[in-house]
């Protein structure tokens, strides 16, 4: 089985509280913004790329302080992406971001996010994703954040 390269990304202010985004496709469904990396392209450009075009956050707003892969899981029902790939696997990025929330722009070229807001990372609620990515996202906020 083939799985998509993806990146997610996990902005973290000072004090400790990161950044999730309504889907604008699927109101009431949060999650890190993230996508996949295109072929020739490292994780570190994907990272920067898709969090420019889905948050109008730009590379030097904020800085890598961890990296975590391996994270797969399946699309729905058999669904299969471009002929090949039934899934993904995600790279996670806990970033600390240095700007503010006016450095924050949802207003991008093919807006993905309908508004954003900052929480704790206890305070994710898996019921907020679709069933298939909830076991990836207990992983990574165990993994991140012990909890």
């Amino acid at each position: 089985m083939l799985y998509r390269p993806n990146v997610a990304a996990i902005l973290e202010r000072k004090g400790g509280k990161i950044l999730i985004g309504e889907r604008i496709d699927r109101p009431g469904t949060w999650q890190f913004p993230q996508g996949g990396v295109d072929e020739g392209e490292d994780l570190l450009a994907a990272l920067w790329r898709e969090v420019e075009e889905e948050i109008g956050v730009a590379p030097s707003l904020y800085k890598v302080v961890e990296q975590r892969g391996g994270y797969r899981y399946k699309f729905p029902n058999g669904h299969v992406k471009w002929k090949v790939f039934r899934g993904q696997e995600q790279t996670y990025f806990r970033c600390r971001f240095k700007g503010d929330d006016s450095d924050i722009d949802l207003d991008t070229k093919s807006p993905e996010f309908a508004s954003y807001r900052w929480i704790a990372p206890k305070k994710f609620d898996l019921d907020w994703l679709p069933k298939f990515k909830r076991a990836v996202y207990r992983q990574v906020l165990a993994d991140f954040f012990d909890v």
